[in-house]
C-alpha cells in the first residue's frame, strides 16, 4: 500500500522499461509473434522467442524474416504485428501489470520518474492511458526517438538528459539482457525483474516484482552522487 517504501533520497531518479518491467507482456508478446509469423508460414521456435526479448521491430523482423526486406515492409510487418499485440493485450492489460508497481509509482510519486522502451509508440500508449500510469512519469521516450535501441546506451542517456539527472544518480528496472546492458553502458544502477529470466549479470539486485522487501531496503540505503 502506498507509504510502504522508504522515501528515496533527493536527487535520485527511477526509470523503467515497459514490457517485462510495468506490464508482464512478453506471454501475449510471444502469442502475437507466433499467430503473425503463420501468416506467412513461419513456425515460430523458442529461439526466435529469446531473440525477440528486449529488441526493437526492426531488428526482430529481419532476424525472423530476413535481410533482404524493404525497410518499407520490415517497417508494414512490425506495425501489423503490433496491432495484433495491442488487439489481444487490451482486454488483459489490468491483470497483466506487475504486481505492487502502481503501489510503488504511488510511493515514489515525488521523484522524478522516466518510462524508457524499445517498444512501439502506439504500445506505450495503451499501458499508460488504459491503466492510468501516464501521470507519474514526468519522462517517456519509446523506440523510435532515438537512432539507436537498447543494447546500445542512448535511449537510457537521452532519457537521463530530459530528466536532468546525471547517469550515475538513475535506478533502472530492466528485464532483459540487451536493456540491462544498455543502461550498465549508461552508467546507471539496474535492478532486475524476474519476469523474463531468472538471473541477469550485471544487476545490483534481481527481484519478482515491486512487492520485494529487499527492494524497499535497498532503496532506502540510496544516495546520490556528487
Amino acid at each position: 500500500m502506498p507509504g510502504s517504501s522508504p522515501r528515496l533520497a533527493p536527487g535520485l531518479a527511477l526509470i523503467f522499461d515497459m514490457d517485462g518491467v510495468l506490464v508482464d507482456s512478453n506471454p501475449v508478446h510471444r502469442e502475437a509473434w507466433e499467430a503473425f509469423n503463420r501468416r506467412y508460414g513461419l513456425e515460430t521456435t523458442e529461439a526466435m522467442h529469446e531473440f525477440m526479448y528486449g529488441k526493437r521491430n526492426d531488428a526482430i523482423v529481419r532476424g525472423f524474416f530476413g535481410e533482404t526486406l524493404s525497410a518499407e515492409e520490415v517497417h508494414s510487418r512490425g506495425a501489423a504485428k503490433e496491432a495484433l499485440y495491442r488487439e489481444m493485450m487490451q482486454d488483459r492489460l489490468a491483470e497483466a501489470l506487475v504486481p505492487g508497481v502502481r503501489e510503488f509509482l504511488e510511493d515514489h510519486r515525488d521523484t522524478p520518474k522516466a518510462l524508457a522502451t524499445n517498444g512501439e509508440p502506439e504500445n506505450v500508449d495503451l499501458l499508460l492511458d488504459r491503466s492510468g500510469l501516464r501521470a507519474y512519469f514526468q519522462v517517456v521516450v519509446n523506440g523510435h526517438m532515438v537512432e539507436n535501441p537498447k543494447p546500445h546506451p542512448e535511449i537510457y542517456l537521452r532519457t537521463s538528459q530530459l530528466l536532468g539527472v546525471v547517469p550515475a544518480n538513475c535506478i533502472v528496472f530492466e528485464d532483459s539482457y540487451s536493456g540491462v546492458e544498455a543502461a550498465l553502458s549508461s552508467g546507471m544502477r539496474v535492478i532486475g525483474l524476474r519476469t523474463t529470466y531468472d538471473d541477469l549479470p550485471g544487476t545490483i539486485l534481481d527481484i519478482d516484482n515491486f512487492l520485494s522487501g529487499d527492494l524497499h531496503q535497498w532503496l532506502g540505503r540510496q544516495s546520490p552522487v556528487s
